[in-house]
């Protein structure tokens, strides 16, 4: 029987930068904490009592921003990251207190590729195999299968030291498959890929999906939430804003449609008139200059906007229209954009 996951009030406190936090790829992550008292340490909080269910054999993903808290918890539900309070199980096994038994079950494919250069794709996979107990014979069947699967048949007997991104991110995913593990977690595994790669890679997690096994998805693709998992867990600053299928989440925002507008100034009699509007279920200031229009339809309510801004006297910058999407479903509760 496939496996659940689940976590029940997990929070992790930083005292050093987490691993999101350190270069990548050569992007440096802003280190965001707050000093305690005489300036000796520095605390990051990175989730907040996050509670967390997966079905047996769901295909599950967490949606938010960088820095989040999608990455600690997969840290933690692999074993790799001690929560400062909470547990969390796979299956019946307690992550914590089971670690061995756990990591039997678990395929885990990191945010940054780390293959090992000294040795081939296949010899990556074929010692992997070894690792879980897989005899000679089985594990060579294996890797030759996800070689070709993975299209990395024709580099199989090279050394990965000089695999493009894209490649080293397939190998990695064929690596964590290698020993068929029930549960899967996959964090950001399309980050840096081309859309061809990102549309194999899609069509694979569908295949291992679909022989039953539980997958646990990090990203902040709103696409990829979409179009792969069953539900979405929106996550921000380690909090849980939102769970459920994404169609279902999407039609949770009031009016669906959002309309962003720019302007100069910003009177609470714009607000007011807006408001009125025919179809407008919502209006929200946001920052300075910025009003955000919740509305049952898009395009064709901004001519009437525009309208009122200028009946106003009030200058529009820029406005943008938005279809009904998760990322919509984020900005509603936070306020703020996906990609911020």
């Amino acid at each position: 029987m496939p496996l659940a996951v689940r976590t029940e009030g997990l929070r992790k406190i930083y005292t050093t930068p987490p691993p999101s936090a350190s270069p990548a790829r050569g992007i440096a992550v802003p280190f965001r904490g707050r000093r305690l008292a005489g300036g000796q340490r520095i605390e990051v909080l990175a989730l907040d009592g996050l509670s967390l269910d997966v079905r047996p054999g769901e295909l599950f993903g967490l949606l938010g921003p960088n820095g989040a808290g999608k990455s600690t918890t997969v840290g933690v539900l692999t074993t790799r990251v001690r929560p400062t309070e909470g547990r969390a199980w796979i299956g019946s096994h307690d992550v914590w207190r089971d670690r061995v038994a756990v990591k039997r079950l678990i395929g885990v494919v990191p945010q940054r590729p780390n293959l090992d250069f000294s040795l081939t794709a296949r010899e990556i996979l074929l010692f992997h195999g070894a690792y879980f107990g897989a005899s000679a014979a089985a594990r060579g069947q294996r890797a030759a299968h996800l070689l070709e699967r993975f299209q990395l048949s024709d580099r199989a007997d090279q050394l990965v030291v000089g695999f493009s991104g894209g490649m080293m991110q397939r190998l990695s995913i064929a690596r964590a498959m290698m020993h068929d593990p029930e549960v899967l977690f996959l964090d950001e595994p399309s980050a840096g890929l081309d859309p061809q790669t990102r549309l194999l890679l899609w069509e694979i997690v569908r295949e291992y999906h679909a022989r039953g096994r539980t997958i646990v998805l990090t990203t902040h693709n709103m696409d990829e939430a979409d179009e792969l998992c069953e539900r979405v867990a929106i996550v921000d600053h380690g909090r849980l804003i939102a769970v459920g299928p994404p169609g279902e989440l999407k039609r949770s925002v009031p009016g669906g449609f959002v309309i962003r507008m720019q302007v100069q100034p910003r009177p609470p009699a714009l607000l007011r008139q807006l408001e009125r509007m025919q179809g407008v279920t919502e209006v929200r200031p946001v920052g300075e200059n910025l009003v955000d229009l919740y509305a049952d339809r898009g395009g064709p309510l901004v001519p009437e906007v525009v309208n009122v801004a200028l009946l106003e006297r009030v200058s529009i910058h820029d406005i943008h229209v938005s279809e009904p999407s998760l990322e919509n479903l984020f900005l509603h509760h936070t306020g703020r954009s996906l990609r911020d």
